[in-house]
């Protein structure tokens, strides 16, 4: 399933990618699984200056960032991730925390495409994990759906989202993940046609403007993650 996809999303060229974790085992099993995919893995780190190190160097697709490294084990993953974008704002982001945390999320994705936030339980589906990555390495932007599910459950109800339609958010929380129409068509067993009136109904609810940027579809969980 992995290879198949890989073909159709990624091309010819394997992603080269950078990984920075302080745990190793994950590490290397992170680098394996993704080199069985086809992916080219370049360089692995397990702090944040290697990872930086690492980066300036090879100038890799894609780098995918522990959250907590040392030496104080609390954002300097995150740290290394807004260096990154800010110097070479051609290489994707993917980072990898242990807990859903809303507020580095919506500082991540702020920073536009080739960007996402992953639980790092995601990892033990292979094949989610890999489509994620490719996803991202090829432009786009994922969002972990218990982010959704953690800003749904905290709204206020007389928040504008509050608004939505169950479908509504249904269509939202794939969308979120990094998912075409047509991925999100097939997942709910519904015509495409009915999730591009869905998506329409979502963007013109949030009032969020009419643009053919490819993060768009991003800028609707920052407004969850605005509303808190």
């Amino acid at each position: 399933m992995a290879s198949g996809w890989r073909r159709d999303i990624v091309g010819e060229t394997p992603s080269r990618i950078v990984l920075a974790d302080d745990d190793t085992l994950l590490r290397e099993g992170i680098a394996s699984l993704l080199r069985e995919s086809g992916f080219d893995v370049v360089g692995q780190a397990h702090d944040a200056a290697g990872l930086l190190d690492l980066v300036r160097e090879l100038r890799p697709d894609l780098a995918i960032i522990d959250v907590r490294m040392p030496p104080g084990y609390l954002t300097e993953g995150l740290d290394a991730a807004r260096e990154i974008r800010g110097q070479f704002p051609g290489t994707g982001i993917l980072v990898l925390s242990a807990h859903a945390e809303v507020e580095e999320a919506m500082e991540l994705l702020a920073t536009g495409q080739r960007v996402g936030y992953l639980l790092k339980s995601r990892v033990t589906d292979v094949d989610e994990f890999t489509e994620t990555v490719g996803r991202i390495a090829a432009g786009g932007s994922v969002v972990d759906p218990a982010l959704v599910r953690e800003l749904i459950s905290a709204r206020r109800r007389d928040d504008f989202l509050g608004q939505l339609t169950a479908r509504e958010r249904d269509v939202l929380a794939l969308m979120a993940e990094g998912r075409s129409n047509a991925g999100i068509a097939h997942r709910l067993w519904v015509t495409e046609g009915t999730v591009e009136k869905h998506v329409r109904s979502i963007l013109a609810r949030m009032q969020l403007p009419e643009t053919e940027e490819n993060h768009r579809r991003v800028l609707a969980v920052l407004a969850y993650l605005e509303s808190r």
